[in-house]
């Protein structure tokens, strides 16, 4: 990092926050963004600073995948091919291969660094790491962004719930600690952990809403997942269902105070209009995986609805394990494929502003503002682009090169 004062400048800069500004000047110093606007006037309010040209190129905000789990990019071949019929399948064979290969530290930390160059590569500057080991966090000072590991707590069953609880008192305050899902995790210890995160102030992580068998198991207590509950001994009958089913995952979070604003939601897709408007007034955020939903084929999520309540979702690529290519980049197109009528542009601010959002980054992170870390992508236009409303649709569908991970 130099304390030079550097205006960088392109033939557009795509701020996020604002409009797209063309002949953009950004003046950026000690790795902070100090001015945005057009190129000569943050020529005029910055004398003497040196000038770095960057033609055919869009400035931009660097990218978040608000979920994922490197610990499973070992696991990489189980996507290879078709999923399996079922969600609740698909869970039992993941487990079932994560366990027959048993793979050491040094396998798993190869596969996770791999997948984590191959982000930084892309442009991603925050990441949101679920992990069950721990593993993971050896790997965070070798990431020159944001990595923001959390150990993952599941236990269903009551007479485990003391040990899980003893377990999480004894974690290092500074450790992010959260929940599996609510049909894999005990009432008990998921509000233990939304407690634990609201002190700490720490983001709350759960999958939630992503399947038909856990909407069945959530509103009834029946269904596919109770199945696979009961087959592997994990249900003890101690779960509460919400009772009626029109009410979900949504509703069982809502119902038990575990929606807050520093709660993020992954995947939301089997989620009602009325959970929505739940959501939108408990400030709760959003993450979804739009790859691994259309691997595992559990449907998608209602994004025009989350847009017109104000909720802006973030993106996550999940794991290896549910989708065969971890992409922001693909996620956006993914997006744009399944939902044509939400614009482009609200695309690239889920990719960016809304993970930051959603990790308690949008201080630092999420969009070309002063103040902000100089964490910014310079992406190659290898067509000339003339309407700043044509810019978002060149970055969402095109296949995209990014020539800089930082500039500072």
């Amino acid at each position: 990092m130099t304390d030079r004062l550097i205006i960088h400048r392109a033939p557009w800069l795509l701020p996020i926050s604002h409009p797209p500004i063309a002949d953009g000047g950004l003046a950026v110093q000690a790795g902070k963004i100090i001015g945005v606007g057009r190129f000569q006037e943050i020529l005029r309010s910055h004398p003497g600073a040196t000038i770095l040209e960057h033609p055919e190129t869009v400035l931009m905000p660097g990218l978040v995948n608000a979920h994922t789990h490197l610990e499973l990019s070992h696991l990489a071949y189980l996507t290879q091919g078709p999923a399996l019929a079922s969600f609740t399948g698909w869970i039992g064979h993941m487990l079932a291969e994560r366990a027959k290969i048993d793979a050491d530290k040094k396998t798993i930390l190869a596969a996770a660094r791999a997948v984590l160059a191959q982000q930084q590569a892309q442009g991603v500057v925050a990441l949101a790491d679920i992990s069950n080991t721990g593993l993971i966090q050896e790997l965070a000072p070798e990431f020159p962004g944001h990595l923001l590991c959390l150990k993952e707590y599941l236990g269903l069953r009551a007479a485990g719930l003391a040990a899980s609880l003893h377990n999480l008192e004894r974690e290092q305050e500074t450790l992010s600690c959260t929940a599996h899902a609510p049909y894999s995790t005990h009432l008990d210890l998921l509000q233990a952990l939304k407690q634990r995160a609201a002190a700490t102030k720490q983001v709350f992580s759960i999958h939630v809403a992503e399947s038909l068998a856990e909407h069945d198991l959530i509103s009834q207590g029946k269904g596919a997942m109770r199945h696979f509950l009961e087959e592997r001994g994990f249900w003890d009958g101690s779960f509460q269902p919400t009772g009626k089913k029109s009410k979900g995952a949504f509703s069982y979070l809502h119902q038990h105070g575990l929606l807050d604003s520093q709660t993020l939601c992954v995947h939301g897709i089997q989620v009602t209009e009325q959970e929505i408007e739940l959501l939108a007034e408990s400030g709760a955020k959003v993450c979804l995986c739009p790859g691994s939903n259309r691997y595992l084929g559990v449907g998608r999520a209602p994004v025009a609805d989350y847009l017109r309540k104000d909720i802006l979702p973030a993106l996550g690529t999940d794991s290896l394990t549910s989708n065969p290519q971890l992409s922001i980049w693909r996620e956006m197109r993914l997006l744009a494929e399944e939902h044509p009528a939400v614009e482009p542009a609200d695309i690239l601010r889920m990719a960016t502003l809304g993970g930051a959002a959603a990790l308690g980054l949008d201080k630092q992170l999420g969009s070309l503002d002063a103040g902000k870390e100089a964490a910014i992508l310079a992406v190659q236009l290898t067509e000339p682009i003339k309407m700043p409303f044509s810019l978002a649709e060149y970055l969402v569908y095109h296949n995209i090169s990014v020539s800089s991970f930082t500039l500072n």
